[in-house]
């Protein structure tokens, strides 16, 4: 059994940093320092639990551990660590994390110095009032520059680094000293005057024996099995059955007290009944008042995702679903098209998150799906409502789909969302990076140095990076530039709803929402692309790009042939006329009732076209 532990010897601390910069290795060594785990079980990532994290090497789901420390002023010491993830698209889980915690370990490569995530990530520590310890990671190796970046993170951060800890969580080098400074540093759960229960719903996933497990924070009371708790903002009351801690493997325990992070486990079958961010209570303490959670994590990047074959539809559903469960971030809701079938319109918080679930899809549940293009959400104004003020329109359309756009007549004019961008990169790439920028639509809002590293911010269009920005990013700078961002609001634009028929018949999963300044070109380059792609028929295929009722681009797929003629030995020219003509016709009636046959690879495809 594991007995309380005192408030004042308990520090709960989440590790921040870009991407890659080693705050899942450095969980490692801290959980192997402090016994958690014995050193024959120790495993590179020992808390990310996904194979998709293990293989990319990236955390997805923050995560969370309790540590017993013995520290050198002989007292003992209980640390609830939350490694975070470093990707931007995660953003929501550091945010989470960050609010659990009363301090924070700012991890920096010293070999790569500060990026545009450790800016972002530091910002979200010091909102919530964090005691932050910077750590330069990685001084082992040749081009490890410790003195440059404790300058970097004073200059642009904007924190004390002189007493910042050089370490290296690959050797194990300076890992005592992360410890000491934890428990000398970071400051103990806040004592509250309450002893009523009050707990703050962290995160939550699905166990396929025992239901919803949620992890909580203790801000006050405690709680034990056997209790009622109720979730203040769904009302929905259950009876606990275990409670403990992660250790970091599971270990129940008879009581969670004051300032502890563990999870709690009382057979919710519905993930809708424990909303992160909530707060639980004791039965019929219904006047305890809530406490301030967090902000609700918005899907920003919309796409529709359908079986290839049709039959995979329910096992589809079901599969959304069990995801759904360990993963509430993304929505989904059924749509139909014409050329798909039956599918779903799903909602991610970005490109690698799609990347993610589309890949956890096909390896857990077996799915061969179908993609089409990625798109935001736009708001569409009305002409009948033209008149009001902005704020007084009722009859705002939010659009994220093509087929959910009005007639142009209707529509007086469309905004879209924008995207503040922090990018951060060498100077001999700066030129390709401003020219990105400036071909996706982007207006320069500054360019600062930070050493030789050249700090840029742009406002950009939301929907003109959601495919490939960050991979022209990479590609233009060698990997070597970071990229961060926030939304600042919608903006009116010149969009357009660009179809593409085929044979005369508007093929919907094609069919984009793009800016009115570059529609001929996407129409133009889909029909040249699909015309590679849309096999030859036995009747002409005609290809076509449309904007409302014009026509802006068109090719033709020729039909294929029969050599009719070849039977013919001589004789009158008319014969062979006749039996020309009679193929024409033929070929005529066939397209009336022809039905094309689009392959997968087309819509995939044509995603790909490059600006």
């Amino acid at each position: 059994m594991i007995i309380m532990a005192n408030l004042s010897n308990i520090r709960n601390f989440s590790i921040i940093a870009h991407i890659d910069h080693g705050k899942s290795t450095l969980s490692d060594r801290l959980i192997q320092d402090c016994g958690a785990v014995a050193d024959r079980d120790i495993t590179e990532q020992m808390l990310d639990s996904m194979d998709i994290e293990k293989e990319r090497g990236i955390t997805i789901k923050s995560q969370t551990v309790r540590l017993k420390y013995k520290a050198d002023d002989g007292e003992d010491y209980i640390l609830n660590l939350m490694d975070t993830p470093g990707h931007v698209d995660f953003s929501y889980e550091v945010s989470r994390s960050l609010s659990a915690c009363e301090g924070s370990i700012l991890v920096v490569d010293a070999s790569q110095g500060v990026e545009a995530q450790t800016l972002a990530n530091a910002y979200k520590a010091i909102d919530e009032n964090h005691e932050i310890i910077p750590v330069l990671n990685k001084v082992d190796l040749p081009a490890a520059d410790p003195e440059r970046v404790k300058q970097q993170i004073e200059e642009v951060i904007g924190i004390d680094a002189s007493e910042a800890i050089a370490i290296s969580a690959k050797t194990g080098l300076g890992i005592k000293d992360v410890l000491e400074a934890v428990v000398k540093k970071l400051p103990a759960p806040a004592t509250s005057q309450s002893n009523k229960l009050q707990a703050l719903l962290v995160d939550s996933w699905y166990d396929s024996y025992l239901g919803v497990i949620i992890l909580v924070r203790i801000i006050s009371g405690s709680i034990k099995k056997g209790q009622k708790i109720t979730m203040m903002q769904t009302g929905a009351s259950y009876l606990v059955e275990d409670v403990g801690y992660f250790l970091p493997h599971k270990q129940n325990s008879s009581e969670l007290g004051a300032g502890e992070i563990g999870f709690i486990n009382a057979h919710i079958k519905k993930l809708s009944d424990c909303k992160v961010g909530d707060t639980a209570i004791l039965m019929g303490d219904e006047e305890t008042k809530p406490l301030i959670g967090f902000k609700q994590n918005k899907p920003v990047v919309f796409c529709g995702i359908y079986p290839t074959d049709a039959s995979d539809y329910d096992k589809f559903r079901d599969s959304l679903e069990r995801l759904h469960l360990n993963d509430a971030s993304f929505e989904f809701e059924a749509e139909s098209s014409t050329a798909l079938g039956l599918g779903y319109r799903c909602g991610f918080l970005g490109l690698l998150h799609l990347e993610i679930i589309q890949e956890r899809l096909d390896r857990e549940f077996g799915l061969d799906l179908i993609t089409t293009a990625p798109s935001v959400i736009y708001k569409i104004y009305h002409t009948k409502s033209r008149n009001l003020p902005k704020e007084e329109r009722v009859d705002t359309l939010l659009v994220h789909s093509p087929s959910q756009m009005p007639d142009s007549v209707h529509i007086d004019f469309i905004e879209e969302p924008w995207i503040v961008a922090t990018i951060m990169t060498p100077d001999e790439y700066l030129g390709d990076i401003l020219k990105l920028c400036t071909n996706k639509r982007g207006i320069q809002e500054g360019l600062t140095y930070v050493g030789s590293r050249a700090m840029l911010t742009y406002k950009l269009p939301l929907n003109e990076i959601v495919y490939d920005f960050y991979d022209k990013l990479k590609s233009y700078s060698k990997g070597y530039a970071s990229f961060d961002f926030d939304e600042c609001g919608y903006k009116e634009s010149q969009l357009v709803r660009l179809t593409i028929l085929v044979n005369s018949e508007s093929v919907d999963a094609l069919s984009i929402i793009v800016h009115k300044s570059k529609a001929d070109f996407r129409g133009r380059a889909l029909c040249s692309k699909l015309k590679e792609l849309i096999p030859k028929q036995m009747f002409t295929v005609a290809i076509q790009a449309a904007i409302g009722g014009k026509i802006i681009a068109r090719e033709t797929v020729s039909a294929m042939r029969k050599d009719v003629t070849a039977k013919c030995y001589g004789g009158d020219v008319s014969r062979k006329r006749k039996l020309l003509d009679k193929q024409k016709k033929g070929k005529k009636k066939m397209r009336e009732i022809g039905n094309i046959s689009i392959p997968n690879s087309a819509f995939i495809s044509a995603l790909k076209i490059d600006d």
